[in-house]
C-alpha cells in the first residue's frame, strides 16, 4: 500500500536505528516523503502485546485431559478434582462443545478462541428478523426491558429471537454498536440521547386534609394485591395548571385516565372520578389510595357516591402509592410537563391508556395489564 519494497523497508529501519534525519531517508530511498513517513510511524508503534490466557480460562492441555476423562468414563466431578476445577466448569465446557459423546479438545479450543475474539458484531446487526421486531416495538413506545421480556415469552423455542435490554440500549446509544436506527431514541420514555438517572423526586407539601383514613388502615387484601379492585390515584399537571387524573389498579396495573377540562378543584375532581368509577363492575370498586393533595378534599362525598373508601398516604410519602407514581412516569412520555393537558380529549386519554394496558410488564411475568385484569376477573 505504501509502494515500498522489502529491501527499502529494511534500509529505512537501519537508518532510523542510527538516527538518520528525514532528508537522508528521502535522498537514499528515493520515494515520496509521505510513504517514508508512514513507514517510519509504523516502526515507532509498539509491538502488539502477546496474547495471554487468563488462568480462569481452560487451556488446551486441560481440554485434552477432559477429552481423555470422558473417553475413560470419568464423571465431571472426578475430572474437575484432577484438574483443580469446579465440576460446573467441566459440565459447562462439555455441554457447550458437543456434549459427552461429541466433545473434542482441538475443536473446543478453536471455538473458545473464536468466541473470545473482540470486537464482536452486535447481535441486532447479525439477525435482521430480530432487528425488525425490536424496531417495531420501539416505535410502539415499548421500553427495551419490555421488549426483551416479551421476546422470551413470544418465542420460547427460538434462541435466535433473544436480546437483552442492555444490548438494545447499546445499539441505540453507542455509535460503534449502532445496529438500530438512531432516531428510534425519540420513542424511549424520556427521549434522552444517553442513559442517565431521573435525578429528582416529587415533593407534595399541600397540607393535611380533614377526616381522612390513613393508609395503615387499608385492608390486607389491598396491601398484598390479593384481589382486584383496589386503586391508586393522583393528578399529573401540565402548563397553566392543566391536569389529568390517573387511576391504577394495584393487582393488574391497569390504567384509567380521566380528563379534567374544567380544572382540578375538589368538587370537580370528586364528581368526575365518581362518574368514572361507577361505570366499573362491583368487584373492581373496593378502595382508592390517594396522597395528601387538596384536590381530594371532597373525599367523603366521593365515598358516599361510589361506595369506595379513600385511604390517604402519609405527608411527603409518594412511595406509599408507588404503582401510581411509576405509571405517572410512564405517562410523561405522552404528556410532557410543559404541555397543555386541556388539549387532550377523553378519547385521546383512552387511547393512551389502551397503549399502556397492552404493554407487557416484568412485574406481571411479561403479561400486559389487560391480560392480567382479565385473568384476575375469571
Amino acid at each position: 500500500m505504501d509502494g515500498l519494497s522489502e529491501l527499502e523497508k529494511a534500509r529505512i529501519a537501519e537508518l532510523v536505528a542510527v538516527g538518520a534525519p528525514a532528508w537522508v531517508l528521502h535522498q537514499e530511498i528515493g520515494k515520496s516523503r509521505w510513504a517514508i513517513r508512514r513507514y517510519v510511524n509504523r516502526l515507532a508503534r509498539p509491538a502488539p502485546r502477546e496474547r495471554t490466557r487468563s488462568p480462569l480460562r481452560l487451556s488446551l492441555v486441560e481440554r485434552e485431559e477432559i477429552s481423555r476423562g470422558l473417553a475413560g468414563g470419568e464423571s465431571f466431578r472426578s475430572i474437575g478434582r484432577r484438574l483443580g476445577r469446579a465440576p460446573s466448569t467441566i459440565s459447562r465446557e462439555v455441554q457447550l462443545n458437543g456434549g459427552t459423546r461429541g466433545y473434542r479438545a482441538c475443536r473446543a479450543e478453536k471455538d473458545a478462541l473464536r468466541r473470545a475474539r473482540r470486537p464482536k458484531r452486535a447481535k441486532l446487526a447479525q439477525c435482521a428478523r430480530l432487528r425488525q421486531v425490536v424496531e417495531a416495538k420501539l416505535e410502539l413506545c415499548w421500553s427495551p426491558e419490555q421488549i426483551s421480556g416479551w421476546l422470551v415469552r413470544s418465542f420460547p423455542d427460538d434462541p435466535e429471537m433473544r436480546v437483552s435490554h442492555e444490548t438494545i440500549y447499546l445499539s441505540l446509544f453507542v455509535q460503534s454498536r449502532g445496529a438500530l436506527r438512531k432516531e428510534l431514541t425519540r420513542y424511549l420514555r424520556r427521549g434522552h440521547a444517553t442513559r442517565r438517572p431521573l435525578g429528582h423526586s416529587i415533593m407534595n407539601g399541600q397540607g393535611q386534609l380533614r377526616g381522612t383514613i390513613n393508609i395503615r388502615e387499608r385492608p390486607a387484601e389491598a396491601n398484598d394485591r390479593a384481589v382486584p379492585g383496589h386503586w391508586e390515584g393522583d393528578l399529573i399537571f401540565g402548563k397553566k395548571m392543566s391536569a389529568v387524573a390517573t387511576l391504577v389498579e394495584r393487582k393488574s396495573r391497569y390504567v384509567m385516565l380521566v380528563a379534567l377540562p374544567d380544572g382540578h378543584r375538589a368538587d370537580i375532581v370528586a364528581d368526575t372520578l365518581a362518574a368514572r368509577i361507577t361505570t366499573l363492575p362491583d368487584q373492581l370498586r373496593r378502595s382508592l389510595t390517594w396522597d395528601q393533595g387538596k384536590e381530594m378534599a371532597e373525599h367523603a362525598r366521593f365515598s358516599i357516591d361510589t361506595g369506595v373508601t379513600v385511604y390517604f398516604c402519609d405527608p411527603r410519602s409518594p412511595w406509599q402509592r408507588g404503582t401510581n407514581e411509576n405509571t405517572n412516569g410512564l405517562l410523561r412520555q405522552y404528556f410532557p410537563k410543559r404541555s397543555d393537558l386541556k388539549t387532550h380529549t377523553q378519547a385521546d386519554l383512552d387511547h393512551v391508556a389502551a397503549e399502556l394496558n397492552n404493554r407487557p410488564r416484568q412485574t406481571l411475568g411479561w403479561m400486559s395489564p389487560s391480560e392480567a385484569l382479565d385473568e384476575a376477573l375469571r
